[in-house]
């Protein structure tokens, strides 16, 4: 009776383990009791009756990335390009990805495939090298809305490298380089002519700059001129009078420091070494009378009372 007893107790523990099942973060079981579905295992520690429930599909349910290999595509305008791409796309309904199609990843790239083909081909070469987004958004709707009976959702399709034809690059690249060279020179030549402008303008500014410089000096020397006129003429006006009013005397005084100042040059001038007086002693001698005379005059008019 007591063997009876462990080995029951024995088969009972063997069986219980036997229905043990850990479903690991990030996926999802599906349980199938004597092979239908019946409900969907979360992370965690579950419990199956042994030899009537088991584990049907394990399904990734952390969103995935699914290569297209690469693709020989017909454009619009009979241009072959080669095209690879990549889907992004996450489970949402473990039941439907598991049963409702027979291979899930197959399908995801046989039906990206062909609407890659599709879209591509409706477009002309130049449309498919520049319009790329356009190209991932169009994919993006039609199979996402191909794959929601499979319980999936399609998040991003990304066209990763279109090639043309040897041709058709060498001839683009030719292009490039062309336009490329075409801006270059009229960059050099929009400089070139910027910098005329500039030195033009330079030119005009220092020679309107020089004008109105000779303009001040030539004011400025008239200027001069007049004064120095009008102080001549105040002096004559001046010499005018006083001979008026003194007779000879005040005229033999201006001629005789005018005579002094004559001799006082010659006397300084560093070629001079002998100087001769185109005079008479006499005439010399009266004229230094006469400043005699103007300076006792003046001596005395200073003295009087006042």
């Amino acid at each position: 009776m007591g063997g009876f007893l462990v080995a029951l107790l024995a088969f009972a523990a063997i069986f219980l383990l036997m229905g043990v099942r850990v479903v690991r973060q990030g996926y999802v079981y599906t349980i199938e009791r004597l092979g239908k579905y019946t409900l969907a295992a979360q992370p965690g520690l579950h419990l199956i009756i042994p030899f009537v429930d088991r584990v049907g599909h394990k399904v990734n349910m952390m969103e995935q990335v699914l290569d297209i290999p690469g693709q020989e595509i017909i454009t619009r305008d009979n241009a072959m390009v080669g095209v690879d791409a990549i889907v992004f796309f996450q489970v949402l309904d473990p039941g439907k990805s598991a049963y409702e199609v027979a291979n899930l990843y197959v399908a995801i790239m046989q039906l990206t495939t062909t609407n890659l083909r599709t879209v591509m081909g409706s477009m002309d070469l130049d449309e498919t090298l520049s319009k790329r987004d356009e190209i991932n958004a169009r994919l993006l709707v039609v199979v996402d809305a191909a794959t929601e009976p499979w319980g999936i959702k399609i998040t991003r399709v990304e066209i990763k490298d279109i090639r043309p034809p040897t041709d058709i690059s060498n001839a683009m690249a030719r292009q490039m380089k062309a336009e490329r060279e075409k801006r270059a020179q009229i960059l050099e030549a929009e400089g070139m002519r910027a910098a005329e402008i500039l030195r033009a303008e330079g030119e005009k500014q220092g020679a309107i700059l020089s004008a109105e410089g000779r303009k001040e000096a030539a004011f400025r020397d008239a200027e001069a001129r007049e004064r120095s006129a009008a102080a001549e003429a105040e002096a004559t006006r001046l010499v005018s009078e006083a001979i008026a009013g003194s007779g000879s005397q005040a005229l033999n005084y201006f001629i005789a420091q005018k005579y002094t100042e004559a001799v006082a040059g010659f006397a300084t001038s560093p070629n001079a070494k002998t100087i001769l007086f185109p005079v008479e002693a006499t005439q010399l001698i009266g004229t230094v009378g006469g400043i005699g005379e103007l300076v006792k005059d003046a001596l005395a008019a200073d003295k009087a009372p006042r």
